[in-house]
């Protein structure tokens, strides 16, 4: 017999495993293995939400949606006894179903339903920690096309950042990043050859990131010490990207959903967004982004 504490450590990696290498019956035969032995938990909940998020990445809309659902159905009776945010795996799975459910709408070309859903679920989980990624969502759905929102720019790292509104007549990427992020530094060399490039054609970059409360080793870190951390990171992994401004607001991460890192939006010269994309793109993909903007 496979003891407990095992199955708890290993359910959600051997899942993401299995749909990795697309055997996704594998993976639900091992999700019904451990609920007969551990019932309803939100490491269950966790793994029945990545299999939502295979089907849906092999177009498989309506597994997906059966996962979704099952998903949001383990996650509510698990929040009959507990907030969301009191543990790690409730919330990705949460998010996971909720995130799932409105991509299958739209990808059904129910884009309205999809965002007045995820509206609605920003109403009840706006003050806990999937509400930037409802957010974001939303913004995946409906930003393109949109004036792009004002950004906060209180504080700053680099040279003081301009206003999107004093960049009218510019086609700008905003790159959000985070001082732990792996793929954002990977982007950077992609960054630095697409400014080469565009730049003498009007292009401008802005680097928003925000406080995280950690610094190195994930250790707590009070505001000025993080701030302190986060320069560190910028001259050491950014040094490609010198004349990147960073406005440093949480705000900004809320206002563009951005709670995958990075996130690269690309903004028109009227100030209308053009392309929002949660996640790290490949050169080819961004420049041919950018070419699209600077023909708008």
């Amino acid at each position: 017999m496979v003891p407990a504490l095992f199955l708890f450590a290993s359910l959600v990696n051997d899942v993401r495993s299995l749909i990795a290498q697309h055997n996704l019956a594998a993976a639900d035969q091992q999700i019904q293995v451990y609920q007969k032995r551990a019932g309803t938990t939100p490491e269950l909940a966790a793994a029945v939400s990545w299999m939502a998020r295979g089907a849906l990445d092999g177009r498989n809309y309506d597994q997906a949606d059966k996962y979704a659902i099952e998903t949001r159905k383990l996650s509510d009776s698990l929040l009959t006894a507990r907030k969301l945010d009191a543990e790690p795996w409730l919330p990705l799975a949460l998010g996971a179903s909720i995130e799932v459910h409105a991509q299958v709408l739209a990808a059904r070309g129910e884009r309205p339903e999809a965002v007045d859903y995820l509206r609605e679920q920003l109403k009840a989980f706006a003050a806990t920690s999937i509400g930037e990624r409802i957010r974001k969502n939303i913004n995946l759905l409906s930003m393109e096309g949109k004036p792009a929102p004002a950004l906060e720019e209180n504080e700053w790292l680099g040279s003081k950042p301009p206003t999107l509104a004093a960049l009218r007549g510019h086609p700008v990427m905003l790159f959000f990043w985070a001082h732990w992020c792996v793929d954002c530094k990977g982007e950077v060399p992609i960054l630095a050859d697409l400014l080469k490039k565009f730049a003498p054609q009007g292009l401008v970059l802005v680097g928003p990131t925000r406080l995280y409360g950690y610094a190195a080793g994930g250790e707590d870190a009070p505001p000025a010490a993080e701030r302190q951390y986060i320069e560190k990171v910028r001259r050491e992994f950014y040094s490609a990207l010198p004349s990147m401004p960073v406005p440093v607001s949480a705000a900004n991460f809320l206002t563009y959903g951005s709670s995958t890192t990075p996130t690269i939006v690309l903004i028109d010269a009227r100030g209308i967004v053009r392309f929002y994309h949660p996640g790290a793109l490949p050169e080819a993909e961004l420049a041919a982004q950018i070419q699209n903007v600077l023909r708008k």
